[in-house]
């Protein structure tokens, strides 16, 4: 893997498309995690503008603190990054309050809906500032099992990463010299009240997911675990197939115009 050239490569396309769409720069939600960390720093080295937004909403405190960190290493290696820290948790909670009352709260519903809130709000800040809201998915999420919110994290305007394996992301991590803490933190989507992990909400690893994604060979031949794993990719790509495909619309037919 040629770590330099690929992050040229992306930083160089992230400008190239910028300037073709003759927006001034980028918007992008900081989580603590490997995914943001990377992105934003690619798009930092654009030289355009660039704002990091914090929005936590009933957040892990260590979540926080780690993308905070991150954000002030942006802001020190880089001349154009700009900071917006917005505390969502109020908006979130005066949302659960208006909602019918005796309504059984579904509680992964509202999980969504703290992701489409911080949709909501990038979005805010990319028209108010000309600028593209940057998506933080990497292969796996975003084209293996669909992990992630549809009008949420998913609800984005260019996807820097989004050809690249997690594993893959980490490399690049560790090139960009991204803080070892966020190269060290377990993955995670933050949008649960407790420290929730990727793997504890899928039941694989990042790295038994690209196992899966790529396989191709005889399901007999595999171990236990393999079929486990194998069986959560199929299942959780079949499932999510929606979010990955243009939304269906009905054709009608010309004898009917």
């Amino acid at each position: 893997m040629e770590t330099t050239a690929i992050i040229n490569h992306i930083s160089d396309w992230l400008l190239n498309y910028a300037q073709n769409t003759h927006v001034k720069g980028f918007v992008i939600g900081i989580s603590g995690g490997i995914d943001s960390a990377i992105t934003s720093t690619l798009a930092a080295k654009t030289g355009l503008p660039l704002l990091c937004v914090e929005m936590p909403i009933h957040q892990n405190n260590k979540q926080v603190d780690r993308g905070l960190k991150h954000i002030d290493w942006l802001k020190e290696n880089f001349e154009n990054v700009r900071r917006v820290e917005l505390e969502l948790t109020p908006v979130f909670d005066r949302f659960i309050s208006l909602l019918p009352l005796g309504e059984e709260k579904h509680e992964l519903a509202l999980v969504n809906t703290r992701a489409r809130l911080r949709m909501t709000t990038l979005y805010y800040f990319a028209q108010a500032n000309n600028s593209l809201v940057l998506g933080t998915g990497n292969k796996v999420e975003d084209f293996g099992i669909g992990f992630f919110t549809k009008y949420g994290d998913g609800g984005v305007d260019i996807s820097p990463i989004a050809d690249l394996l997690k594993t893959e992301v980490y490399t690049l991590g560790k090139e960009l010299g991204i803080d070892t803490e966020i190269l060290k933190a377990a993955p995670t989507d933050g949008l649960w009240g407790e420290d929730k992990t990727d793997e504890d909400q899928i039941g694989a690893s990042y790295q038994e997911l690209e196992w899966a994604m790529a396989f191709s060979g005889d399901k007999n031949a595999l171990t236990t675990r393999e079929k486990q794993v194998l069986d959560i990719y199929t299942k959780m790509n079949k499932a999510n197939q929606h979010k990955m495909h243009a939304i269906p619309v009905c054709k009608i037919p010309n004898t009917l115009k």
